[in-house]
């Protein structure tokens, strides 16, 4: 189990995080907000790349700091732009770093062939990375981090410009290593957590707003989601009224997706909501969101 213990994290006079609380099980934790909302800072401090100025971060009763590499070596990290040799292969490149993780040669071959046919790239192990596109990248990255099997895998917006075929395979392989392991998606794409994590974690304000699953957080908009007709001469009033989901133009009628308390108009349809619903909803305001909805 790790825990975060009233963890805050400060800057000079500027306040990152305040006072996250939060606990993770064996499962896939999808840690969801917009870039700049403190997400990144969170997950260094997990992977001992930085430390609170404040709390303390647990790994089953034990602060991470006192275990030091008794909990590196349980643990595995992805950042989102991961260095390697492009004139390497897969397999040279993992077997280089088998080296310096102290693996033995016979083991870290059978390692190395586990994991390159766990990521798909079983055929290309002696192909130069240079020639590899970023979602094949991106695998060799889940392949590097798995080497000592850690119990604890974090990863930084690991889809960050992959078509939606190597998100989708890459949601496929995260699901597959989640039974006995802590897994920790940081993202600001819904579409990449929606569909596997146990729990979703929303930050907001330097603090969490929400830790629950994705069921119980599309949940908070129950009753208050609609779509209607709307007619290009209200529409700027019925923006100034509602906030705004999503919309589509249907010949000279637009389609609302709105937030309201209440049902006001027979004409309003009830909609259920989604995790993508309650995203925007959460961050109206934030101007990071441009983009976080590809």
């Amino acid at each position: 189990m790790l825990v975060i213990e009233n963890v805050s994290k400060q800057y000079g006079n500027f306040q990152a995080l305040n006072s996250i609380q939060l606990e993770f099980q064996n499962g896939i934790y999808g840690l969801l907000a917009p870039n700049g909302a403190g997400k990144t800072t969170l997950i260094k401090m997990i992977a001992t790349l930085m430390f609170p100025t404040k709390g303390e971060i647990l790994y089953n009763g034990t602060n991470i700091v006192a275990l030091d590499d008794k909990y590196r070596d349980v643990l595995g990290y992805l950042p989102q732009h991961f260095g390697y040799y492009k004139n390497y292969s897969p397999e040279k490149y993992l077997f280089y770093l088998a080296a310096l993780k102290g693996l033995d040669k016979s083991t870290a071959k059978q390692r190395i062939n586990e994991l390159l046919t766990l990521v798909g790239l079983e055929d290309v192990t002696r192909k130069k990375m240079k020639k590899f596109s970023g979602g094949m990248i991106q695998r060799v990255g889940i392949a590097q981090e798995m080497l000592n099997d850690p119990k604890v895998l974090i990863l930084d917006e690991p889809t960050a410009g992959l078509d939606p075929k190597e998100r989708a395979r890459f949601r496929k392989i995260l699901t597959s290593l989640a039974r006995d392991r802590i897994i920790i998606l940081s993202t600001h794409i819904v579409s990449d957590v929606e569909s596997i994590a146990n729990q979703i974690i929303m930050i907001k304000e330097k603090k969490v707003l929400y830790q629950d699953t994705v069921a119980h957080i599309s949940n908070q908009l129950k009753g208050m989601l609609f779509e209607t007709e709307v007619s290009l001469a209200e529409e700027d009033q019925f923006r100034d009224n509602y906030q705004i989901i999503g919309e589509r133009q249907e010949q000279e009628k637009l389609i609302f997706r709105f937030v309201a308390e209440q049902r006001l108009e027979e004409a309003w349809q009830e909609v259920i909501p989604t995790l993508e619903d309650v995203f925007l909803h959460v961050y109206e305001d934030d101007q990071t969101l441009a983009g976080s909805m590809k």
